[in-house]
């Protein structure tokens, strides 16, 4: 049966003089039930063109299953008098919210198994999910006291929020409600107010309300409000519990104000006055001899960032010039992160495309001592420390091989004690797999990482299948991650490789720079050089050969469609940003303002303009795209990050052209797909048994 038919129905663009005929515009009306219709239509061919596929898609989720600790529990953290914990149920799509008292035994975490003996559950997700196709939980927060607690839920997908409280030594849920709110909740001490964000018609948190319970919502005190379309607001509470944080921020600039935790109706302090072009985050810390200072990450004169130590601002900002220095920049090492508890401050950062923390004594801020597990390819990073007098910190581990890993690092003397290693069933032996980073080099010169990972003896019948993932957006990076359905292609004889291009930041603040704006090709060419290396070394050839990214990632996913057709044998783009221009013109759209310092302004630039037209995969579609790849363009109808639209009308485009490509769309489900673990474990086989069908089914090119 052939696919169903998108009919074309022209409507016309100009923009700097540049006239364009766009035949799916029309896509675009998600109250039209017509649109409705055809793209379920859509969806429905897809799934019959998938069925074939039923038998390996479901024994890759069996095998995602069986590979999985079903009933489980995470370690606990203590907050106050309380440990607090995640525990899931075989059978059950989500996870349950518990906690236990703290007994005698201090910072060492008790022994749980099963329902703990005291347990009391804060939150069901199960129960919160009950008759909806969706849900998400948004921000949670408890106060310190463990009376109250916080919790956003959606049921949509849209990532608006609905805001509760629930009292805690009864476990019934207060009259207060609060709708449409923005991820991100912080509740004063006392659990008297919160602080929440609003979202705009363009989907920008952009208002920041404090509410006191009790009160109707009505009632509620506008704290702040952030006009410039540039900038999005966010909140939360510091380690500290004094100080609650409101932070400013557009991709280039930010700005920081400080509410007194004890005097929620107070006047924000602002940190430092708002100069356009300069980045910074702050820390609270108290230092021996001298009180209360401020942490201060910034970017000002330091494009991979520095760190310095000034005043807790009083009514008037402070001046940056006075701070005194305490991490100086680095051309080689991009600072991303600084945590204070009462004894210590930790530092997150990344050096060779590798991120890393080290811990410094609050009265030696010059020494610093690395946390290193001994991995050429890892990943270190800060846990949740939620205690500024906590004695330990708590550090996650992985990597390409190792399942992740929760340590505590005792402060005092540099001990490094296991909690918990992810299970992983049926025997994984993490010396039956192997990972390397070798280095491709793009058109210009620059050399570009690429990871490796594959089961031991599977290059012994080299060229291999290989799957290349890649994003390259935002300076977000790719590190090393431990994936259960990743082992299934593994074990199947596939190389898993990630191209760590241009647009990400694991090399620094240059390495995003030179991938965004006017550079963003560096992206795309990047990504073409990363799989051309791996052929002309041997690791594989074209016809064994996959791509797959999602979201900015599916846009890189497009754009090489169109660069280098014969390289791939398929491309999966998921939620992919595949008709940027189309949405970056328009600034009614969600979060589009907002993007213009990541992607370029084309509305008002004729040179943007111009050069977003010569890299949008939809615009660029060839007349005959009947050399393309296999594409599979996964989706949801309640994306608010990425609309639908943008991969209905390329798939439409593709298909007009010859191209082969497929439309999977859920319609009850948003930017990151389906809810629930078993709901995402099925999408997850549907698309591996996908890219297992390219890579071992060559014929069907």
């Amino acid at each position: 049966m052939p696919a169903p038919l998108t009919p074309k129905r022209p409507a016309t663009r100009t923009h700097h003089g540049d006239v364009v005929v766009d035949d799916y515009e029309w896509l675009r009306d998600a109250d039209d039930p017509a649109v409705v219709a055809h793209l379920e239509a859509q969806d429905a061919w897809t799934r019959a063109q998938l069925e074939r596929l039923a038998p390996l898609r479901d024994a890759l989720f069996q095998e995602i299953k069986g590979r999985t600790q079903e009933t489980d529990l995470t370690v606990p953290t203590r907050l106050g008098g309380w440990w607090y914990y995640t525990r899931t149920v075989e059978g059950s799509q989500y996870p349950i919210h518990a906690r236990v008292a703290a007994g005698a035994d201090g910072w060492e975490p008790p022994a749980l198994d099963g329902v703990p003996d005291g347990e009391v559950v804060l939150l069901d997700e199960n129960l919160l999910a009950e008759g909806h196709e969706f849900f998400a939980l948004g921000g949670t927060d408890v106060t310190a006291d463990g009376r109250v607690l916080a919790y956003q839920s959606d049921t949509q997908g849209d990532e608006r929020y609905r805001l509760r409280f629930r009292d805690l030594t009864t476990g019934a849920d207060l009259p207060d409600v609060v709708e449409e709110t923005s991820p991100g909740v912080a509740l004063t001490p006392d659990g008297e107010h919160v602080f929440y964000t609003t979202v705009d018609d363009a989907w920008r948190p952009y208002r920041v309300w404090r509410h006191r319970l009790g009160t109707p919502a009505a009632d509620d005190v506008l704290v702040l409000e952030e006009p410039d379309e540039r900038f999005w607001v966010g909140v939360g509470l510091d380690r500290s519990q004094r100080w609650v944080v409101l932070e400013v921020a557009s991709k280039l600039t930010s700005e920081v104000r400080l509410v007194p935790a004890a005097d929620p109706t107070a006047t924000p302090r602002v940190v430092w006055a708002r100069r356009e072009g300069v980045e910074y985050s702050v820390e609270p810390v108290t230092l021996p001899g001298l009180g209360e200072r401020l942490l201060v990450l910034h970017d000002d004169g330091a494009p991979n960032f520095t760190v310095v130590l000034t005043d807790v601002p009083g009514d008037a900002p402070l001046d940056p010039a006075a701070a005194t220095v305490v991490v100086p920049h680095r051309d080689d090492v991009r600072l991303e992160g600084v945590d204070a508890l009462a004894t210590h401050v930790v530092l997150s950062y990344r050096q060779d495309a590798t991120p890393r923390i080290a811990v410094a004594a609050v009265g030696a801020l010059d020494q610093w001592t690395e946390v290193s597990f001994g991995e050429a390819l890892e990943t270190v990073q800060l846990g949740v420390c939620p205690e500024a007098g906590q004695p330990m910190i708590r550090v996650q581990h992985e990597s390409f091989v190792s399942p992740p890993s929760l340590h505590d690092y005792v402060l005092a003397t540099g001990e490094t004690v296991l909690r918990k290693r992810r299970p992983v069933l049926g025997g994984y032996d993490p010396g039956e797999y192997e990972q390397r980073r070798e280095w491709a080099v793009a058109p210009d010169g620059e050399r570009v990482p690429v990871s490796l990972v594959w089961r031991r003896g599977a290059r012994e019948s080299a060229p291999a299948p290989t799957l290349l993932y890649g994003y390259g957006a935002y300076e977000y990076s790719l590190d090393p991650w431990f994936s259960v359905p990743r082992l299934s292609l593994l074990d199947r004889g596939v190389v898993f490789a990630v191209a760590h291009v241009r647009g990400g930041g694991e090399l620094g603040r240059r390495w995003y720079d030179d991938g965004k704006m006017l550079a963003k090709q560096h992206t795309f060419t990047d990504f073409v050089a990363a799989a051309q290396h791996l052929v002309d070394t041997g690791w594989t050839t074209p016809d064994r050969l996959a791509a797959e990214g999602g979201s900015a990632g599916g846009l890189l996913m497009g754009a090489v469609a169109n660069l280098a057709p014969r390289l791939f044998a398929g491309i999966h783009a998921a939620v992919p940003f595949v008709d940027p221009l189309t949405s970056i013109l328009d600034p009614s759209l969600p979060l589009t303002v907002t993007e213009w310092e990541e992607w370029g302004d084309p509305l008002h630039d004729a040179g943007v303009y111009a050069y977003m037209k010569g890299y949008s995969p939809y615009e660029n579609v060839p007349d005959d795209a009947s050399g393309h790849p296999r594409i599979l363009a996964t989706t949801s109808f309640h994306d608010t990050r990425v609309l639908y639209v943008e991969p209905a009308k390329w798939v439409a485009r593709l298909r007009a052209a010859g191209a082969p490509a497929l439309l999977r769309i859920e319609m009850s489900a948003g930017h990151g797909g389906v809810s629930g673990r078993y709901a995402r474990w099925t999408q997850i086989a549907e698309e591996n048994a996908w890219l297992l069908d390219v890579l071992l089914n060559r014929a069907a090119r």
